[in-house]
This record gives structure tokens, sequence and C-alpha cells, in this order.
């Protein structure tokens, strides 16, 4: 049996520390270039929860694809749109205080009953999902063209 002397046993930890390293820092540059598959919007319908936990001026962002989907109950029903500022894909937020959609990132308000821009830089409205309940349960789907 080999004795393993001070200088070879400091030489493999080295080794072992230099190549966790490496795939410390190789892996994610990695991944980037084989990202996760994900749908531009999902096939089947997505839950947004129910109706009993959706107060009127309440709402709820739920993973919708690639991005995520933006659930409003407003007096006129339950409205779903598409989270993501058509400016500069900021991801939008209901302001319940101002009854708008608000994009952050540069000041662009949205309407809640259609969509279509108030004010701000954003060129068009947000795409709009389709809302369907069953059951209590609200479903948020693409339907159309997106």
């Amino acid at each position: 049996m080999n004795k393993l002397s001070r200088r070879d046993f400091i030489k493999m930890v080295n080794w072992v520390l230099g190549i966790s390293g490496a795939s410390i820092i190789i892996s994610p540059i990695i991944a980037y270039f084989w990202p996760k598959n994900l749908e531009e919007t999902p096939a089947e319908p997505v839950s947004a929860g129910t109706r009993d936990e959706l107060d009127i001026g309440e709402s709820v962002t739920v993973p919708f694809g690639r991005y995520p989907a933006l659930v409003i109950n407003t007096q006129e029903g339950i409205k779903a749109y598409s989270a993501v500022c058509t400016h500069f894909a900021c991801v939008c937020k209901w302001d319940q205080n101002k009854n708008l959609i608000v994009c952050p990132c540069h000041d662009g308000y949205f309407d809640p009953l259609t969509g279509g821009v108030v004010s701000g830089p954003p060129p068009t409205g947000l795409h709009p999902f389709n809302v369907e309940i069953v059951d209590g349960e609200i479903f948020v789907s693409a339907g159309g063209d997106v």
C-alpha cells in the first residue's frame, strides 16, 4: 500500500476543488445554450384559483407558459391578460388603488377592462386571454392567435 504524501494530498485536493469550481462556472453557461423547453402559451387551460378566492378588485398572477398571466376580478367580470408589458417586456402588476394595470419599469398604465393603453410608452395594449369558470374554478387559456 502506497503512502500518500502531504504534497500529493494537497495536489489531489487542488484538482478536486479546481474541477468543482470550473463546473460551477461552466454549467450555467451550458444551460444558457440549452434552455428549458417552455411553450409560449400552454396548450391546456391553466387554473387561476377559485372564484371565491378572488374578490372584486383583486388580482392574481399565474404562470402561463413562458410568461405570466394577470387575472383580475373587475366589476364587469373576471379578465385575464398577458402580464408582460408591450413596451420592454417588464411584468405588469395590478394596482387596486388606481384601478389600473401598471408597468413599473416606465410608468405604463393599462385599462383592466380592455387591456388597452391608458398612458405611458407601451405601443399596444396587453394581449387578452380567455377566461372560463368551471365549477367555481377559474381557468385561463390562450385561445385564438397569440
